[in-house]
């Protein structure tokens, strides 16, 4: 295992009182603003304000996520039921198509089919049919989906119609699972209430450009502390791929939610049930990053619209069943996608003093100084003693560069529920 993958999956215990330092920082320094400061233009401070509410709500949010706290979850390595092994292949090439189903072969593992979830043909791909070819060529079943919808989710829905074991792995097609996966995996489900289990994503080829190094490193934090943290409070949550599902769980949700998200949705639903999930902080699988702007922007796009979609569809405050810490967890991750209109806002500050000269304070540079550089500082220091120092300030740059991305996707959502109404 490389010392990346060590770094940002390594368990690291923040001092409690880093925590408590950070959290009052950022209360003294939004009580400084409110307080001390004369007010300018009225417009411009209310809409500063909202902005630093934000902020420190999702600060106060991340130091309670990597809190220090311990949860104790069964494992049986002699627990080795039945599974389905699901690739979702939607008309990408050939070659990646064979190396995953060769991949999923060689699972060090008892008892478990593999199952080609086929969605070139309603996705209109011209290789729909060589991968049929390339599934019976290895031996393995090749499902097709010649009814469109539901995307991703309705793929995996028609998958789960057609085969019986009770547990399912899911992989993208990208994404080449490791010899001992299902080995690493399975035993949680020796709690008969465990509903999913959920593994990182790994970017392989990270350093091929800047788009892709970017990326990963926004991934890191995620997958490295925040998972971690989620993980203590039963509630991380499905991301996409890398995963196990009970299938007795997913029936009761009524299959996966055919969202632009089906994983954060579908989890958030689960959770509702009485269901447990545990995320395991190993890499046992590896994906592609997007390698151009582009792929980039889809995927970013595609992230924030379901997030937001949680928020104003599925708001987990009212979703019965889910515990106050799930509640905190499933809005504050969503919530993140926020950030674009709060970072536009604050891009237009300046433009507006430039062309008008309103302000939304009255306050000398130095005087602000004095209260944002402690808090700012301390929110720097715990990001990167909880994430093992794997967290970057290219990370930093490609979230706030992604503005414009996560303010399409708000407006978007907020004209579609508009729409609907």
């Amino acid at each position: 295992m490389s010392l990346d993958r060590k770094n940002f999956l390594k368990k690291v215990s923040v001092n409690r009182w880093l925590l408590v330092t950070n959290i009052t920082m950022a209360l003294v320094y939004f009580f400084i603003l409110t307080s001390w400061f004369e007010r300018g233009n009225p417009y411009l401070y209310w809409a500063l304000i909202m902005g630093e509410i934000y902020h420190v709500w999702q600060i106060i949010m991340y130091c309670y996520t990597v809190w220090p706290r311990e949860r104790r979850v069964d494992f049986d390595s002699d627990f080795k039921p039945p599974v389905d092994i699901f690739i979702t292949v939607g008309g990408e090439p050939i070659d990646i198509v064979e190396k995953s189903i060769k991949s999923a072969k060689n699972l060090d593992y008892e008892n478990f089919d593999i199952h080609i979830l086929n969605d070139g043909y309603v996705l209109q791909k011209d290789n729909w049919r060589e991968v049929e070819a390339m599934a019976y060529k290895l031996g393995v079943n090749c499902i097709t989906r010649k009814v469109p919808g539901g995307a991703k989710a309705g793929n995996i829905n028609h998958a789960l119609a057609n085969t019986s074991k009770p547990f399912f792995a899911v992989f993208d097609v990208d994404h080449i699972p490791h010899k001992d996966f299902l080995q690493k995996t399975m035993g949680y489900f020796i709690d008969r209430h465990m509903g999913f289990v959920q593994t990182p994503q790994f970017y392989k080829n990270q350093n091929l450009n800047q788009v892709t190094h970017g990326a990963w490193e926004q991934q890191e934090l995620f997958f490295g502390a925040i998972c971690q943290g989620k993980n203590t409070t039963n509630s991380a949550f499905l991301c996409g791929t890398n995963m196990v599902l009970r299938r007795q769980a997913i029936e009761e949700v009524g299959g996966m939610s055919e969202s632009i998200t089906e994983d954060f949705i579908t989890s958030q639903n689960i959770h509702a049930k009485g269901w447990k999930s545990v995320y395991v902080p190993e890499v046992l699988a590896e994906g592609l990053a997007p390698e151009d702007m582009l792929s980039y922007h889809k995927q970013q796009f595609r992230w924030t619209r379901g997030s937001l979609e949680l928020i104003f569809k599925n708001n987990p405050l009212f979703k019965k069943g889910l515990t106050w810490s799930q509640r905190m967890e499933y809005l504050s991750s969503s919530g993140f996608y926020l950030s674009g209109v709060i970072v536009l806002l604050n891009a237009i500050f300046p433009l507006v003093f430039f062309f008008t000269g309103a302000v939304p304070f009255k306050i000398s540079t130095m005087a602000l100084a004095v209260a944002f550089l402690p808090y700012i500082f301390l929110t720097v220091l715990t990001l990167r003693i909880s994430s093992n120092y794997s967290f970057t300030f290219r990370a930093v740059a490609f979230s706030m560069g992604g503005f414009l991305i996560h303010t399409k996707a708000f407006f978007n959502i907020i004209l579609l529920i508009g729409w609907n109404l």
